[in-house]
């Protein structure tokens, strides 16, 4: 499943891949190559590949029943899922499938909302704003982990054609619906004397305005569907080992907005009857167009969506073809479509629904692409301790052109206990289809200003052309990595690596670039003509270096006891992680003394990660009963959010998140599990740092302004949409804000 995330937080302009959407209890185990991987796999690997072994057993299966809550009362969540697995035919093959179903209830946690900040950024009575405060403290915001349900399905089979050959295949199916909410329209926010009808359309309790009104939150509700299989012949010709497989996928997200109303002023086409057939408009001969929304708008709508699906051939031939060398050689051709869904008129028509505009029929459209890949690699035992490997790869995409990588590596055993290995390679990560052709309207919060409406092109619109930004490019990368690994004895072992990367181009969603000062240029003519506050793009802007250290320690089979006891290390530090040069920015963006990277998106590139993260688990098992404890800490983390001075910067305090579980084997076949994530309830938090004696004075001034606040509470409130947001504050917060939450579960296996 993809989706392109547009929002200011680590993830921003990515186009992720929800792995969620593989039911749990399909995965036999998950494999980590954390090399660069282009050459072997392809676009997607340019930072290493995740493998999900599928289960295979054709005679084992279960049933899990699961629930849960967080400590506050919420996000109540119950599922079951079962797994098994048969035989085919005279025990030649196998199924094994997986059905799981789940539902996850609202966790809410909005702020406490600022009545002066409230009154300064909307220009409202103080009185009235803490009236209605005093009533919804905050603000009728919902804010937090969404309503979710699911249905997964996933079956794996293998079955014997011969001695030599087997046909495999797997398929999934994936549905889910996501209910969602947009920032609450307050009654000095949308006010009943500017829309006389939203008395009407939202009525309420206020005793200060007409009807009651008392504001309205609009819903934003998706429905995710996604589908993939893969079926594939696996035989063996003269020793060669020959893999062919044909892989088919896709996914559509569509989207509804309720609770809402078009606001906008737009009239139908008005008409000309000419009842006395003389050819010439006379009076009364023309009827005016009628008002198409504002107090006759409906208030559900159809926004669209987007839609995705691939087909990829692979062809992957292998022999060894002596006791030190062997070869491998195959091809891939993928062909891509990415579809955006046209949404109804009303949704976008004039600005569209409050909240969020529909796709309009300028930005929908099918397009798509294909690619041709070719891959040699060959692998050389140098002695029994010594191996060299080697892959070579072309790829020719039909949108951008050709790409040729590398990756050279090496294993060394230095005794039967320790093993070092290094490798060198280049990468690349084609766009996204997504990147290449989104374009809508969006609205967002913009830091003292509220919700504002701004624009996404896509780099293959005449705005684009117009505005001189380039189409985009592929990332490119270079690897180093080397680490050593042992296993001093039966119960210790450790991993520490060294990763080194650099990318090239790399592709950025471009900050919100606003009109110039001077008001005359080709960007103030595209801002005007589409009514934008501002428009973002996508462009190669950047090229990054990161380098750090992973390392992984685990001492296990401690006899303590009648039981056993394990412990585990396992960490990371970023040694550096940083641009690399000059922000590439197109000729226009820079001829306005603006910037397509921000003090905010550097942070959301280099500082808004924690720099070193550690997780110390301890596991004893004893009888019937297993227990665990892990404990996570987060190194700290900065940020500098769009709008907040220059002078400041909010820094995330480290913690210190604690995991607790507790299994429980009844008997052979039934195990219970109370899993407890972050037992001591720790939530983030962040201050304000100054960057210079400036930012001291803001944090020091205790002047109160004309709303009574000071200047550092203005600063929060800005960042924070009127603390809002006191806790996700669009800036990376790195691990939940929900507090703590109970987790059980009950299994038993067939």
């Amino acid at each position: 499943m993809r989706l392109l995330y547009t929002q200011t937080s680590p993830g921003r302009g990515e186009t992720g891949a929800d792995i969620s959407a593989i039911p749990t209890d399909a995965i036999k185990r998950v494999e980590i190559l954390r090399d660069g991987a282009s050459a072997q796999y392809g676009s997607d690997a340019i930072a290493g590949v995740m493998n999900i072994i599928l289960k295979d057993s054709a005679d084992e299966g279960s049933a899990t029943i699961r629930t849960g809550m967080t400590s506050a009362g919420d996000g109540e969540m119950l599922g079951f899922s079962v797994n098994n697995g048969t035989t085919i035919g005279d025990d030649k093959g196998f199924l094994n499938y997986t059905i799981d179903f789940s539902k996850v209830n609202l966790a809410n946690r909005p702020g406490t909302v600022s009545a002066e900040g409230e009154a300064n950024d909307f220009g409202a009575p103080l009185a009235f704003v803490q009236e209605f405060l005093s009533r919804k403290p905050d603000a009728g915001n919902i804010n937090g982990s969404p309503e979710t349900a699911a249905s997964k399905f996933l079956i794996n089979g293998s079955y014997d054609l011969s001695e030599e050959s087997s046909l495999y295949g797997n398929a999934a199916y994936v549905y889910k619906k996501v209910n969602s909410f947009a920032n609450y329209r307050t009654p000095y926010w949308r006010t009943v004397d500017a829309f006389p009808y939203l008395a009407d359309f939202f009525p309420g309790n206020n005793p200060t305005t007409a009807g009651g009104y008392d504001g309205y939150v609009p819903t934003f509700e998706g429905e995710l569907s996604d589908y993939n299989a893969t079926i594939g012949v696996k035989t063996v010709k003269n020793d060669w080992n020959i893999d062919l497989s044909f892989t088919t996928g896709g996914n559509t997200q569509t989207y509804k907005v309720n609770q809402s109303h078009n606001r906008n002023v737009v009239y139908s086409p008005s008409t000309w009857i000419d009842a006395n057939n003389n050819g010439i408009v006379d009076d009364g001969e023309i009827t005016e167009g009628s008002q198409l929304y504002r107090e006759n708008s409906q208030r559900s709508f159809d926004p669209g969506g987007t839609r995705f699906s691939h087909n990829l051939g692979n062809i992957d031939i292998s022999k060894i073809l002596s006791d030190q060398i062997s070869i491998g050689f195959g091809a891939e051709f993928r062909t891509e479509t990415f579809e955006v869904i046209e949404g109804e008129l009303a949704s976008y028509d004039g600005g569209g629904a409050d909240s969020f505009a529909g796709n309009a029929p300028q930005n929908s459209g099918k397009f798509n692409r294909y690619n041709l890949g070719g891959y040699f690699s060959l692998d050389y035992d140098v002695s029994d301790a010594f191996l060299l490997s080697g892959t070579l790869r072309s790829e020719n995409y039909s949108d951008f052109g050709n790409t040729f990588v590398y990756k050279f590596s090496s294993r060394l055993k230095l005794s039967d206990k320790l093993t070092t290995r290094a490798s060198i390679s280049t990468g690349f990560r084609a766009p996204t289809l997504h990147q290449i052709y989104t374009q809508k309207a969006q609205y967002s919060f913009v830091p003292g200003s509220g919700i504002q409406v701004g624009g996404l092109i896509n780099n293959v619109s005449s705005q684009a052309q117009l505005l001189g930004i380039p189409q985009l490019d592929a990332e490119k990368s270079t690897n180093f990595t080397a680490g050593i690994g042992g296993k001093l004895n039966s119960h210790f072992n450790f991993t520490l690596d060294y990763y080194n990367i650099a990318v090239k181009d790399r592709i950025v969603l471009s900050t919100e670039i606003g009109p110039t000062a001077a008001g005359n240029t080709a960007l103030d003519a595209v801002l005007t003509a589409n009514n934008l506050s501002d428009v973002s793009f996508f462009v190669n802007a950047i090229d990054t270096r990161t380098s750090g250290l992973d390392f992984v320690a685990n001492y296990k089979r401690i006899e303590l006891g009648d039981g056993t006891l394990g412990f585990s290390l396992a960490g990371n530090y970023t040694i550096q992680n940083e641009r690399d040069g000059a922000v590439k920015n197109p000729t226009l963006v820079a001829d306005a003394g603006q910037s397509v990277v921000n003090a905010t998106q550097e942070a959301l590139f280099f500082t808004s990660r924690p720099k070193t993260k550690w997780i110390l688990g301890a596991n004893y098992d004893v009888n019937k009963f297993g227990f665990s404890l892990n404990n996570t800490y987060f190194g700290k983390t900065t940020f500098k959010q769009q709008g907040m001075s220059t002078d400041l910067r909010t820094e995330f305090t480290p913690k210190i998140v604690t995991d607790f579980a507790i299994n429980y084997n009844a008997s052979e076949k039934l195990t219970l599990s109370l899993n407890v994530n972050n037992l001591l309830n720790v939530l983030p938090e962040w201050s304000f740092v100054a960057e210079n004696a400036a930012g001291q004075a803001l944090i020091d001034d205790t002047t109160l302004n004309g709303y009574g606040i000071t200047a550092i509470q203005e600063q929060s409130n800005l960042i924070t949409f009127n603390q809002r947001y006191s806790q996700m504050t669009y800036d990376g917060y790195h691990f939940s804000q929900l507090g703590t939450m109970f987790n059980l579960s009950l299994n038993y296996k067939f």
